[in-house]
Parts: C-alpha cells; sequence; structure tokens
C-alpha cells in the first residue's frame, strides 16, 4: 500500500476506535447537523452518529484507490500523484476533525460548529489550489468540463486560474473567524464563483483556441 492509503486507514481505524469506545456513554439521540449560524438543526440515532464518518470515509478509501486505476488517462494522473494522494489524506483528517467536533458537543461542549469548520475549509481550499495546479488532464480529478477535457491547452489554462482563485477562496474563507454569524458565507460564496468562473473561463478559452 501506498503511505497516503495507510495513513487514512489508520485515520479510520482511529474512528471506528473511538465510536466503539464511546457507544455506551453517548445519548440515543445525537445532533449531526448545524445551521449556517452554527445551531443544531437535525439529530441521528447514536450508531449512525458515532459510524457514519468512518464509513464514510472508508467509501472514500476504496474510491481513491480504485480512480487511479480505472481513469482512461491514468498516465496522467501518475504526473500528479503525490498531490492527489495528500489531498485525499486532507480531506480525510477534514472528516476526522468534523467527526470529533460532533462528538465534543454531544458532550455538552458548546462552540460555533461553523466557525470552527473555517481553518479547515481554508485549508482545503488552499491545497485544493495546489492540486488544481498540477493536475493533468483525466476524467475524474481537476475541473471537468466538456471543453477542458477536450483540449490538453484548454485544460491547463483553466487549472492555472483555478488554482490562483482556490488559493483566494481559501483566504477569504478565514475572514469567516470574525464574522461568526456569516462564517458560512465567508466559505460557500467564493466556492461557488470559482466553480462558476472556472467554467464558463474553460468555454471561452476553448472558443478562442478553436478559432485560432
Amino acid at each position: 500500500m501506498r503511505k497516503s492509503e495507510i495513513t487514512i486507514l489508520i485515520v479510520i481505524l482511529i474512528t471506528f476506535a473511538i465510536g466503539i469506545y464511546l457507544y455506551p456513554h453517548m445519548p440515543e439521540k445525537m445532533a449531526s447537523h448545524w445551521n449556517y449560524r452554527g445551531e443544531v438543526d437535525g439529530y441521528m440515532p447514536k450508531f449512525w452518529g458515532l459510524f457514519l464518518m468512518p464509513f464514510i470515509s472508508l467509501g472514500m478509501l476504496l474510491l481513491f484507490i480504485l480512480i487511479p486505476r480505472i481513469d482512461p488517462l491514468k498516465e496522467n494522473i501518475a504526473k500528479f500523484r503525490k498531490y492527489f494522494d495528500w489531498f485525499i489524506v486532507l480531506i480525510i483528517i477534514f472528516l476526522f476533525y468534523l467527526y470529533l467536533l460532533t462528538i465534543f458537543w454531544n458532550f455538552g461542549k458548546r462552540f460555533n460548529m461553523v466557525q470552527f469548520l473555517v481553518p479547515a475549509f481554508a485549508l482545503i481550499f488552499y491545497y485544493a489550489g495546489v492540486l488544481t495546479k498540477n493536475a493533468k488532464r483525466n476524467w475524474f480529478i481537476g475541473i471537468r468540463t466538456p471543453w477542458t477535457l477536450s483540449s490538453d491547452i484548454v485544460w491547463d489554462k483553466t487549472h492555472r486560474v483555478g488554482a490562483k482563485l482556490f488559493k483566494a477562496a481559501a483566504i477569504i474563507a478565514l475572514f469567516g473567524l470574525l464574522f461568526s454569524d456569516y462564517a458560512i458565507f465567508f466559505v460557500i460564496i467564493p466556492a461557488i464563483l470559482t466553480a462558476a468562473y472556472t467554467v464558463i473561463y474553460s468555454y471561452f478559452i476553448y472558443q478562442r483556441e478553436k478559432n485560432n
């Protein structure tokens, strides 16, 4: 197994172990969802409250192992595989962090859940920029539009722009630490604008390249 896969597996096993150990001590209904103000607005049975996240992480590990093997352009994935590997590790650690926050909340600790997630989102956005900058054309990873998938030139230009926008989104997200009631908007809005802009940008770059 690759180092990244071993790291992910260790985190997943730790998550399962925590769930098993804490199962007798958790309430029958666990807080599991928070609104944009960081207030609880959803609950689930404690089995799923403790084990849904480990199962999701396990599923992501299997997907992570599968994607580089089934992509028709897997030779391109090999060119940036280390960035992809550690991006997935980062996602799993993010889920583990969310899992721990959920447990602390259900033990009676009170804090603004959204605000506590802001630095984690910012880190993911920033590394998404690193991954995007290094990604080569493939069918699963990156900014995949009909136009980026049709041209290496369009792919590379779109991903250079996307990398800068993701890093900018990471910086903007951190402002959510200063405005707790609106923290989620500093995370979501830059992400949506980045996604929308790169899709539109890839279309216009494709048209320009086609007409040259």
